[in-house]
C-alpha cells in the first residue's frame, strides 16, 4: 500500500504515524526524542526513528514511504530544509530535510513549524474545516498561532507568521523569554500561568492544571490568577481578529483540555473588546496531539501531489 511517514518531533518526544495516500492513518508510534539529550542525540533519534518507521512500511504493507513530512517546534526554513533552532537540537542550521531524505532512500522530505502543522490539519480535517480564514493558536508551555487561509497556512516571508505570542500586550511587563516584555506568552501561556499559581498559592509544584482545578473549586485567589491570564489572552486575540479578520478562532494545546474554565471567560473577554471588528467563533481543536503529525503527514501528501502535478502526461506510442 502506497504511504508516506509523518513525523512530529517534540522537545521530548515524538509522535508519528504512516498515512495512506488516501490520507488514511495506517500506523501509529511514539518515542522518546532523545536521551541523553543533546543535538547528536536528538537528530540521530529522530533520523532512528524515521528508520524504523520506513522498515516497518516496507515490511506490512509491501512498499517503502514515498515522501516524508516532519513537524519541528522553533525555527524552521521550510523553504531550504533547515532547521534553524528547534527542540533540543541546540545548535543552528541543522540540514534536516537532506540527513532524513538520505536515511529515507533518497525520497522527498517537507519540514514544516510544529503549530503551523497543527493548524494545516486543524484547517483541513479538524475544527478549522470549511471556515476558509481562521487562525489555530496553540496554548502550551509558549503561545503561537497559524493563520489558516482556506487549504493552506501562511507562513510569511522568512517563515515566522503566527507568532502572536509575543505581541506586547503589558508594556513593560514581566520578562519574556525572546527578550521582551509584557509578552503576551509571559502572560497567558500554561507556563505562565503555572509559575503565577505557583506563587500566589505557595506551592511551588503547582502548574496551570492545578490552577484551573482551584478555579473550578471556588477559589477566589485561583480565580484572580486565572482572569489575569484570560484577559491577557483576550488582548492579544483581539489584536490578531483586528488584523485577520478570521471567521473562527482555533484554541488548541494543553491549556485548552480546561474547557468550560477556559472558553467561558475567554469568549466572555473577547466579546467585551471588539468595536469594529466582526466577532469570530472561538472554538476547541479537534484533533489534540495528534495535530502535528497528521499537518506533517498532510504536508508529505502535498509534496507528491505537487511533483504529480508537474510530470509531463504521457504520451502514446508512436504507430
Amino acid at each position: 500500500m502506497r504511504h508516506v511517514i509523518a513525523l512530529d518531533v517534540g522537545g521530548t518526544g515524538m509522535k508519528a504515524a504512516l498515512v495512506g495516500l488516501d490520507g488514511t492513518l495506517l500506523y501509529e508510534e511514539r518515542r522518546v526524542t532523545g536521551r541523553p539529550y543533546g543535538p547528536d542525540a536528538v537528530v540521530e533519534s529522530i533520523l532512528g526513528f524515521a528508520r524504523e518507521l520506513r522498515a516497518h512500511g516496507r515490511e506490512r504493507f509491501g512498499t517503502a514511504a514515498e515522501a516524508a513530512g516532519v513537524a519541528l517546534p522553533g525555527i524552521v526554513d521550510s523553504e531550504g530544509g533547515i532547521a534553524v533552532y528547534a527542540a533540543d537540537l541546540g545548535r543552528r542550521d541543522v540540514p534536516l530535510r537532506e540527513l532524513l531524505s538520505r536515511e529515507l532512500g533518497g525520497v522527498p522530505v517537507a519540514l514544516g513549524h510544529d503549530v503551523r502543522a497543527g493548524g494545516l490539519a486543524e484547517g483541513r480535517i479538524g475544527a478549522g474545516r470549511s471556515s476558509g480564514r481562521f487562525l489555530f493558536v496553540s496554548l502550551g508551555t509558549g503561545i503561537a498561532a497559524a493563520i489558516g487561509i482556506d487549504d493552506r497556512i501562511e507562513a510569511g516571508a522568512r517563515g515566522c507568521a503566527g507568532e502572536i505570542g509575543h505581541i506586547v500586550v503589558r508594556p513593560g511587563g514581566p520578562a519574556c523569554g525572546c527578550g521582551g516584555r509584557g509578552c503576551l506568552e509571559a502572560l497567558a501561556s500554561a507556563a505562565a500561568i503555572g509559575r503565577a499559581w505557583a506563587t500566589a498559592s505557595g506551592d511551588p509544584t503547582a502548574d496551570a492544571a492545578a490552577c484551573a482545578r482551584a478555579v473550578e473549586a471556588g477559589d477566589e485567589v485561583a480565580n484572580g490568577v486565572w482572569r489575569a491570564a484570560v484577559d491577557a489572552l483576550a488582548d492579544g486575540l483581539v489584536t490578531a481578529v483586528t488584523v485577520l479578520d478570521p471567521r473562527t478562532l482555533v484554541i488548541g494545546g494543553g491549556l485548552a483540555e480546561a474547557g468550560d474554565t477556559l472558553f467561558t471567560p475567554l469568549r466572555g473577554a473577547v466579546a467585551e473588546r471588539v468595536t469594529f471588528q466582526k466577532l469570530p467563533a472561538i472554538v476547541p481543536a479537534a484533533l489534540g496531539d495528534t495535530a502535528g503529525y497528521l499537518g506533517a503527514g498532510l504536508l508529505a501528501l502535498d509534496l507528491l501531489a505537487a511533483a504529480a502535478a508537474v510530470r509531463p502526461p504521457l504520451r502514446g506510442r508512436r504507430t
